[in-house]
């Protein structure tokens, strides 16, 4: 039985996630059992986006206390942080919550488990409240661009950058939401606008390439992306293609905004280029998956069969190209003080 509302949720030591590698087409529920099934989630973005990431990984290691021998518990749980920090390199929320959870899990399972669960707790609020807040940044009859997905299924419960969006529409604002459709994963087209559409916010997905034509039409009014880290001096990571988006936003006057839970901030990396960026399997470009008239999902070549592709997950935009960072507390402006 699915919790509520949310992307990921655990009983004792089972986990519970959403599987966002069969939406939009089908709503299945993947079910682990123990640490390992649950970084196979996270490698394999059955669960994705930066606070689901990161409350996925608090549980994985809650379940690596439950699975350790009492005669080499210790070692078992270190090998098993290990792990599970391996499995998504860029995402800073992963790396906070296996490391809080490992230190309550040093104590005992019971610790573990609580800290897990008020991790994911704490996620999904940071998600509640930074709509709130960042709804004050959008008018009546704003046009609205997102990058990749970081609405409830990203966030835990109610997401980052759709946040603000979400709860607009909620106060009666009239808005519109051009979505990228965010190759390679194509999370937009799948993820952001299934979302979107079901909870009534009218919005049109558009090829990545479409974003600099509509603003140079005068056609967005405000871009608003999530992100995985976020560098001391503001400095952000996310999906493949933000900084395109945000140098265009530069160019054309749109202010660009990021949106993210403090649990994003990585103090201990001074700036972007510090940032390590994760490299995919190049199968992510040259094949797509999508459902075929008589509702199969498939996967295709879409690419030459003699050609190789690169694929970096992420790539990082100076803080130069972004307006202000929407947390669950405020609006921080470049130098990360109060907007």
């Amino acid at each position: 039985m699915q919790k509520s509302n949310r992307a990921v949720w655990a009983e004792k030591n089972i986990v519970y996630l959403i599987d966002q590698t069969k939406l939009p087409f089908k709503e299945e529920i993947y079910i682990s059992d123990n640490y390992n099934n649950t970084c196979k989630a996270i490698i394999t973005m059955i669960t994705r986006g930066a606070g689901s990431i990161g409350a996925t990984a608090g549980f994985a290691m809650m379940q690596a206390a439950y699975e350790a021998p009492k005669n080499n518990y210790s070692n078992f749980l270190l090998k098993a942080k290990n792990d599970i920090e391996a499995t998504r390199p860029t995402a800073q929320d992963l790396f906070a919550a296996v490391n809080r959870v490992y230190n309550k899990a040093l104590i005992s399972i019971e610790d573990a488990e609580i800290e897990a669960q008020k991790i994911a707790d704490q996620t999904s609020e940071a998600g509640r409240k930074i709509g709130i807040i960042g709804n004050e940044l959008i008018e009546d009859g704003f046009n609205i661009l997102t990058h990749c997905n970081a609405g409830p299924l990203a966030l835990v419960e109610y997401g980052s950058a759709l946040a603000p969006i979400i709860e607009a529409h909620k106060m009666g604002k009239k808005v519109f939401v051009y979505v990228d459709e965010t190759r390679p994963r194509n999370q937009g087209a799948k993820l952001t606008a299934w979302e979107l559409k079901k909870v009534g916010v009218p919005h049109l997905i558009i090829a990545d390439n479409v974003a600099g034509l509509l603003m140079q039409q005068g056609k967005l009014d405000i871009v608003i992306t999530g992100a995985d880290r976020i560098a001391k001096n503001g400095d952000t990571a996310n999906k493949i293609g933000t900084l395109e988006k945000a140098i265009l936003a530069k160019e054309f006057n749109v202010p660009f905004y990021i949106a993210a839970p403090m649990s994003t901030f990585d103090n201990n990396i001074l700036e972007g280029k510090d940032i390590p960026i994760e490299e995919r399997s190049e199968d992510e470009v040259l094949f797509i998956s999508g459902e075929d008239e008589n509702g199969v999902i498939r996967k295709i070549r879409i690419a030459s069969p003699k050609s190789g592709a690169f694929n970096p997950a992420f790539d990082v935009t100076p803080v130069k190209y972004i307006t202000g960072f929407i947390t669950p507390d405020a609006v921080l402006s470049f130098n990360l003080g109060k907007k």
